[in-house]
Formats: structure tokens, C-alpha cells, sequence
């Protein structure tokens, strides 16, 4: 059994609609511009600048980043503070044994002992922003 459709011309079709959507766009796109996320740059992204800044070979640049934020992971995981100039300080903290709740229950429960990265912001940077 054949399905008979009626179609009207394309620019039937839109004819009605257009002003009511435009309208509805111009309006809409101050609002995603607001709402966007920010850009995401990668440690391969960073080195390429490096590269292109100091004059170097991209590999060597990647490898410079990647060894440096390998040694900043080591020294945070034997408890040691990273002070970077300019930047800030970045830590691993112990957060204790708590009470907490359930949110679904209301049920109190026993929250266990963590531990969490904690990042003061330098001065400058705070400036800068």
C-alpha cells in the first residue's frame, strides 16, 4: 500500500517559518557566544608553541613537558609541595574520616579517608586574569 504524500514547494515550505526562526537565532546566538566552553589546549599543542618559540625540534619540546610534568607528578605523590613561579603552589592533601548522608536515603554514613590535590593561585597569575 502506497503512502501518498503532499509536498508543497521548497520555498513554501520555509516561507512561513524563516521569520519567525531568524528572529529566534539572532536572539539565541549572544547567548550560546556567552555560554561556550572555553578552548582546550593539550600538552602536544603547548610544546608545538614551545618549539616555535625557542627554535627547537617539536619532539624535544614534547619531551621537555611530558618529563617535567612526570617529575611534578613524583614529588606530589611523595608529599612534597610544587611552588611554580608565577603560577602557584599545587599540593596533595589528606582530607579525614567523616560523617556524612546518603542524599537518596537521608541514611548517615561513614565517608573514608582521601586524599586531594589542592592548587593555591600565585599573585601574579591572579593579576594577570
Amino acid at each position: 500500500m502506497a503512502v501518498k504524500s503532499t509536498t508543497r514547494p521548497a520555498a513554501a515550505k520555509g516561507a512561513t517559518k524563516a521569520p519567525a526562526k531568524a528572529g529566534a537565532k539572532a536572539a539565541e546566538t549572544p547567548a550560546k557566544a556567552a555560554a561556550a566552553k572555553p578552548v582546550t589546549i593539550t600538552l602536544k599543542q603547548l610544546a608545538l608553541e614551545i618549539a616555535e618559540q625557542h627554535d627547537m625540534p617539536h619532539k624535544q619540546a614534547e619531551t621537555l613537558l611530558s618529563d617535567t610534568f612526570s617529575k611534578l607528578v613524583v614529588h606530589l605523590k611523595e608529599g612534597e609541595r610544587v611552588r611554580i613561579g608565577g603560577l602557584g603552589i599545587i599540593e596533595v592533601k589528606d582530607r579525614p574520616a567523616r560523617m556524612g548522608r546518603n542524599p537518596a536515603t537521608g541514611e548517615a554514613m561513614q565517608i573514608k579517608a582521601s586524599k586531594k590535590i589542592a592548587f593555591r593561585v600565585a599573585k601574579e597569575l591572579k593579576e594577570a586574569i
